[in-house]
């Protein structure tokens, strides 16, 4: 059997990278997507093959239909076709509803949202027609339960697993699943970020196991839904978040 290729997109930092390394590690040969702009791609390539991982990478705007239509179009000749998409990428622009601005919701939901959409089009139904393929899209324990300061980016982490019900639906007899993962605090380079006091006496406190979670938590977990013993798994919203949010 030929090697099954994954994209990732926002594949060059945080969980993005830690789910690209352990789908090569499983055997998957991956593409990372970037943003445009981003002048750190080369290097990381470069790291990433010192650590024993060729990934390949191409540039992408995800809140723009057409460029992500070209990069998978890029793909598809130059590499292969698209067996596993995980739409990783994303951003916050925080403020409370009363001060945020109009320009602060449109980029998160385009960024967050209609990237969903724009990359999922163009590999789904090709996916379909050769009876396998695996969509996974990130979504955030703050799309399930709220947050203060995140209407943009709770309403587009939570409208993320409406599409995934509905396009699990509509191609589960076609051998490709669609599911959601919604990861609560996880220790990356951004959350680490946070000032130590503020992690200390408001974060981890309302994490039931008392930590943070690993970025190799999420990716594991990813892995599982890309692997052929998940066939039996569509349309679901898995939660892993110390038990922060329980539904």
């Amino acid at each position: 059997m030929a090697q099954r290729i994954a994209v990732v997109t926002g594949g060059m930092g945080g969980i993005g990278e830690v789910i690209c390394m352990r789908l090569a590690t499983a055997g998957f040969k991956v593409v990372a997507t970037y943003s445009p702009g981003n002048k750190k791609s080369a290097e990381w390539l470069a790291g990433m093959k010192q650590q024993g991982y060729e990934f390949d990478a191409v540039e992408v705007n995800v809140s723009d239909y057409d460029a992500c239509q070209k990069a998978v179009a890029k793909i598809q000749s130059e590499i292969g076709p698209v067996d596993v998409l995980v739409n990783n990428a994303g951003t916050t622009r925080d403020a409370s509803f009363r001060r945020m601005d109009k320009a602060a919701w449109d980029l998160v939901m385009h960024t967050n949202l209609d990237s969903v959409f724009n990359m999922t089009k163009p590999v789904i139904d090709g996916m379909a027609d050769r009876g396998w393929g695996r969509i996974i899209n990130m979504s955030s324990v703050n799309g399930q339960k709220g947050a203060f300061g995140q209407a943009n980016y709770s309403a587009s982490k939570a409208g993320m697993h409406g599409f995934t019900k509905t396009l699990a639906l509509e191609y589960a007899r076609k051998g490709v699943t669609v599911n959601t993962v919604s990861p609560g605090y996880i220790g990356t380079k951004m959350v680490l970020a946070v000032p130590k006091e503020v992690l200390d006496s408001k974060i981890i406190p309302q994490i039931p196991v008392g930590r943070l979670g690993k970025p190799e938590e999420v990716a594991a977990l990813v892995v599982y839904i890309c692997s052929d013993e998940a066939g039996f798994m569509t349309g679901a919203n898995v939660a892993i978040n110390g038990g922060q949010h329980m539904s």
